[in-house]
């Protein structure tokens, strides 16, 4: 990981415009930040994608296609702390599904606390915890006989620009066998004043995560980044429906990374992107898979129609 991390860091603030990857915001202090901010007023994604989970749980099941006495993997990619999906576990094993839940997370510190949770709450789960960069990951899945469902969840292929989230769907679908399934979920494009307060709110609890990562690379890659000379600045172009977070210099500086033997110039205004949220409707969505073996076989949508998961079978 800290080889990557350089390199990653190294080649983002070489690059014109600077960019960071998103996958890096969650070390110990990332990971409990977000908690925080899927659990404020204006972070709608997280409660909408729990109410599809918890409010249409049979229709979901239902809709993955499995049979209670057929084995079969049910694999999390970023599966995060878990929440959603529990209603979905608990509900399968209550109905006796013979599954393995494989979750596959960056965080190795997020794994263990899930792995530690679901033991105490669902002490008849199968589970197989993967650490590591999930589109990694993607490459070692296990060849097996058994059917795969693979959740794709939290809008995460959001995070990718429309070119690499083809690619992404791409690949995935040459790592399942035809009749698996995806569960993807996704956030509606809808207008600015939804969206941007979702991604800078009022406590400056999504400012602090972001900026988080500069403390990340001040720690482990020896940076003397100056927090203060930062800020946090989101965009949203309602058109496309697409949302970008920077972080943006306040001034001109140089800034030394130790580990990289190397300085970087921002003058001010400069601004480094850290992370895409991409937003969706199903015409982009059919546009991303069109050249993949996915058709799109349920949708499901929360009460106030902010939220999309979508069940694609891989033919």
């Amino acid at each position: 990981m800290s080889d990557d991390f350089a390199n990653d860091v190294a080649e983002g603030l070489s690059a014109t415009p600077k960019t960071l990857p998103s996958k890096y915001f969650y070390d110990a202090a990332g990971d409990d930040l977000f908690i925080q901010i899927m659990d404020l007023p204006e972070y709608y994604l997280t409660r909408a994608e729990m109410e599809i989970f918890r409010e249409q749980t049979d229709s979901l099941i239902k809709a993955l296609g499995q049979r209670p006495e057929k084995p079969f993997e049910l694999v999390e990619l970023g599966a995060g702390d878990g929440q959603k999906t529990f209603h979905l576990l608990k509900k399968l094993l209550s109905d006796g599904y013979d599954f393995t839940y494989v979750p596959v997370d960056i965080s190795a510190n997020v794994l263990e606390h899930l792995k530690n949770f679901l033991k105490k709450e669902l002490p008849d789960l199968k589970i197989r915890i993967e650490q590591g960069d999930y589109f990694k990951r993607l490459k070692g899945l296990q060849e097996t006989a058994q059917p795969r469902v693979i959740l794709y969840l939290g809008s995460n292929l959001g995070n990718l620009t429309d070119e690499k989230s083809k690619a992404f769907m791409e690949k995935l679908s040459r790592r399942l066998t035809p009749g698996d399934r995806l569960v993807l979920g996704v956030d509606k494009k809808k207008s600015a004043d939804i969206v941007l307060p979702a991604y800078n709110d009022s406590k400056g609890v999504t400012a602090a995560f972001n900026l988080n990562l500069l403390t990340r690379i001040n720690r482990d890659l020896g940076g003397e980044f100056k927090l203060e000379q930062f800020r946090h600045a989101p965009e949203y172009d309602e058109e496309n429906g697409i949302a970008i977070s920077y972080l943006e210099s306040l001034v001109d500086q140089d800034i030394i990374i130790g580990a990289l033997d190397r300085t970087f110039n921002f003058t001010k205004g400069e601004k480094i992107k850290v992370e895409i949220s991409r937003k969706y409707d199903l015409p982009i969505i059919r546009k991303i898979i069109a050249d993949t073996p996915f058709e799109i076989e349920t949708v499901f949508k929360d009460s106030q129609d902010l939220y999309l998961d979508i069940v694609l079978l891989r033919d």
